[in-house]
């Protein structure tokens, strides 16, 4: 069932578990994500990126989510992830996005705050939430061309921050960054730690996929509500396709026999991150 990320981010942060949210495209990454969630009633964010938006995206990707969600009676959040500008925003609010992520991060704090309380002024006329970043989680860009560096959350800025842009939760740089890691992730949580007590609102970890599973039960312990995960979830889905490769023996397979170890691999992934979190039986 559709509903608010300021929904299911309230209840996970007072229940003291993450909420596992996965970038996805196609049906296969939908279906195996929303049953597996479904059978372990956890809540589930499908988010869906810009470049995946592109064409024909606004209408099948988000259509697709929206289509199924009401099946599936778990919590269902379709939230448009890393936008950077309001054009993306008010077509992510007028398709029925439940929630939208407004991505100033790389601006100075002021620019962050106009463009964000801006966001926010566009989702709330129809009840969509918003989640924006302070602090930079850096990283690799989804065709690993360009690397940026992080920049950590400043505690002292938070309180500020919402008050001031009134969004509904907030991703910090902890010490994660997007993509596949270089090398592995030290997170910072006595700063976390500083974060929690800071923000009035829930706290998003980005960079979720290849971080040691202490450190993410740690993160959680200590503030963070919904962990964003998509690099895992690609090297699931290569795991999948070499091993239909290598089991189609037909000239014209069914489709079961190309996409059901795809559906799977995703599915086991999906599994095991409900598990980390602690939302699986919190539907």
């Amino acid at each position: 069932m559709l509903t608010t990320l300021r929904e299911v981010l309230t209840r996970a942060r007072a229940g003291h578990y993450a909420v596992p949210a996965f970038d996805c495209m196609e049906d296969v990454m939908v279906r195996a994500i929303l049953e597996t969630a479904d059978s372990r009633r956890s809540p589930v964010v499908m988010m869906v990126l810009a470049p995946d938006l592109a064409g024909n995206g606004m209408a099948y990707v988000p259509g697709l989510v929206r289509a199924v969600a009401d099946y599936h009676p778990v919590p269902v959040v379709l939230h448009l992830d890393h936008a950077d500008n309001l054009d993306l925003v008010r077509a992510a609010v007028e398709r029925g996005f439940t929630s939208v992520m407004i991505d100033g991060s790389a601006l100075e704090f002021a620019e962050n705050v106009r463009l964000t309380r801006a966001a926010v002024e566009l989702a709330a006329a129809r009840g969509v939430s918003v989640e924006a970043e302070l602090g930079h989680v850096g990283g690799s860009d989804l065709e690993c061309t360009v690397h940026r560096e992080s920049v950590l959350t400043e505690p002292d800025e938070v309180a500020r921050f919402v008050r001031e842009t009134g969004v509904d939760a907030l991703a910090v740089s902890i010490g994660t960054s997007h993509g596949v890691y270089r090398s592995l992730p030290h997170l910072n949580i006595e700063r976390l730690r500083d974060l929690d007590e800071a923000s009035p609102v829930p706290l998003v970890l980005h960079g979720g996929s290849g971080t040691p599973d202490d450190q993410i039960r740690n993160a959680v312990r200590h503030g963070i509500s919904k962990l964003n995960i998509y690099a895992d979830l690609r090297i699931a889905m290569g795991k999948g396709l070499q091993a239909a490769a290598g089991a189609v023996r037909r000239s014209d397979p069914l489709p079961q026999e190309v996409f059901g170890p795809i559906k799977r691999e995703i599915a086991a992934v999906v599994s095991e991150k409900i598990d980390l979190l602690g939302s699986a039986g919190r539907a």
